[in-house]
C-alpha cells in the first residue's frame, strides 16, 4: 500500500476483496464465511466497506490508530473530521462513553438498532483520530443484518464513515463504493441496496436539551414524540455557522457538474434550463415522478415521489451520481418540504449544491 498525505488524495493501489451477501437473509450468521473472512480483515486493522440500513459505511477498528488513518487515507478526507463508532451491542457503550443522560438511553431503547446517531461524553481508549481531538464520540448501532453480524464477528467497535471519495454522493449500492474506492480498500461486502438512502440523525446529548447536529433517517418529530424537546444546532438553519457534526464539516455529495437548487415551480425552473441551453450548455435536472414530463433537458433524472419522501430520500445519492454518467454543464434540482425526512434531503442537497438555491419568490 502506497502511504499518502490524505488530504491529498494520491491513488492507493490494492487489491480489493469483494464478499456477496444475500441481503435477503435478515439472521445473516456472523458465522457466515463472507463474514469472518471480512471480520479477520478488521481485527488484522484494513478497511472494509459494508451496507447499513442508511449508506455503505467504511469501516475499521475504532482503537486503532493505524487502521483509522486508513479510512481517512482512503477516502481523501481531511482527518480533522470526526468519525461515528458503530456498535453491535448497547453495553459496548460502557468501555468508552462516560455517561448516557436518560433521554439518551430512551432514544437507544427506541431507535436503536436503526439510523440514530447519539454524540456522548468519551472515555479514554478509542483513537484521538475517530473523535478528531473533541471530548465527545459519536456512536451509533446499525439496523442493517449484515452491519450487524460483522460486528459481532469482528468484535469490535468500528469508526465509520460513508465508504465514497471525500465530497461524491455517499453510496447506496457496493457499485457505488467499487466506483470509488476499488484499489484504495481491502474490501467491500456487497449486501444489496440500502434502504434508508441519507445517514443516521446525528443528536448531541451533551446538553440538558437534546440538539440536533445533523438531520437523517429519524425526523426531529419522531425524537420529539419519545423524549420531548429537541432543537436543531444553529448550523442546519444557518449554512454560515460552524457544524459539530460528523461529516457535516465539508461540502459533500456534490456530482461533477455544478448543482443549483430551484425553489418554485416546475415552469419557474424550466427558465433556468432553457437560459443555459441558449448559452450552448448541456443541462441535467434532478426532479420527481411528479414532474417528470414538465422539463426539456439534456438528462432528466428522478429521484422518487413529491407524495412520498422516503423514496427520495432512498434514491437522492443515486440520483446524483448519475449525472455523471455523461457529459453535462449545469445542473438544477426541485426543492423539497423541510418537513419529517425532507430536512434531511434538503440538508444534503445544500451541502452538494454549495448552497445554491434561487427562490421564486424573490422574483415576484
Amino acid at each position: 500500500m502506497i502511504g499518502i498525505d490524505v488530504n491529498k488524495g494520491v491513488d492507493i493501489v490494492m487489491d480489493t476483496k469483494i464478499w456477496v451477501v444475500d441481503r435477503v437473509d435478515k439472521n445473516v450468521a456472523a458465522t457466515s464465511p463472507q463474514i469472518i473472512e471480512a471480520a479477520s480483515y478488521l481485527k488484522k486493522g484494513e478497511v472494509v466497506a459494508f451496507p447499513t440500513e442508511t449508506v455503505y459505511g467504511l469501516g475499521a477498528n475504532a482503537r486503532s490508530d493505524d487502521a483509522v488513518l486508513k479510512i481517512y487515507e482512503a477516502k481523501g478526507r481531511p482527518s480533522d473530521n470526526p468519525l461515528i463508532v458503530h456498535i453491535a451491542d448497547s453495553k459496548q457503550l460502557q468501555e468508552f462513553v462516560q455517561e448516557i443522560p436518560d433521554y439518551a438511553q430512551k432514544l437507544i431503547e427506541h431507535f436503536w438498532p436503526g439510523p440514530l446517531t447519539l454524540v456522548l461524553p468519551k472515555k479514554n481508549g478509542l483513537s484521538t483520530y475517530v473523535t478528531a481531538g473533541l471530548e465527545t464520540v459519536a456512536v451509533r448501532m446499525p439496523a442493517h443484518p449484515v452491519a450487524l453480524a460483522l460486528l459481532k464477528a469482528s468484535q469490535l467497535p468500528i469508526a465509520a464513515p460513508s465508504a465514497n471519495l471525500s465530497g461524491k454522493p455517499s453510496p447506496t449500492l457496493a457499485k457505488h463504493v467499487e466506483q470509488d474506492l476499488k484499489g484504495r480498500i481491502a474490501g467491500i461486502v456487497d449486501g444489496g441496496p440500502t434502504g434508508v438512502g441519507v445517514e443516521s440523525t446525528v443528536v448531541d446529548c451533551t446538553e440538558e436539551i437534546p440538539v440536533i447536529l445533523r438531520p437523517g433517517g429519524v425526523s426531529k418529530e419522531e425524537i420529539e414524540a419519545i423524549i420531548g424537546q429537541v432543537c436543531y444546532d444553529q448550523n442546519i438553519l444557518d449554512e454560515s455557522q460552524k457544524p459539530k457534526s460528523p461529516g457535516m464539516k465539508y461540502t459533500h455529495y456534490a456530482p461533477d457538474a455544478p448543482l443549483t437548487i430551484v425553489d418554485g415551480s416546475p415552469e419557474f425552473l424550466q427558465s433556468f434550463i432553457n437560459r443555459e441551453k441558449r448559452n450552448g450548455k448541456r443541462v441535467g435536472v434532478l426532479t420527481t415522478e411528479e414532474n417528470k414530463d414538465k422539463y426539456e433537458a439534456d438528462r432528466i433524472i428522478i429521484c422518487g415521489k413529491r407524495s412520498d419522501l422516503k423514496t427520495v430520500a432512498a434514491h437522492l445519492y443515486d440520483a446524483l451520481r448519475k449525472f455523471n454518467e455523461e457529459p453535462l454543464d449545469v445542473l438544477f434540482s426541485e426543492s423539497f418540504p423541510r418537513e419529517g425526512v425532507g430536512q434531511a434531503i434538503m440538508n444534503r442537497l445544500l451541502k452538494a449544491a454549495g448552497h445554491k438555491i434561487v427562490a421564486q419568490s424573490r422574483f415576484e
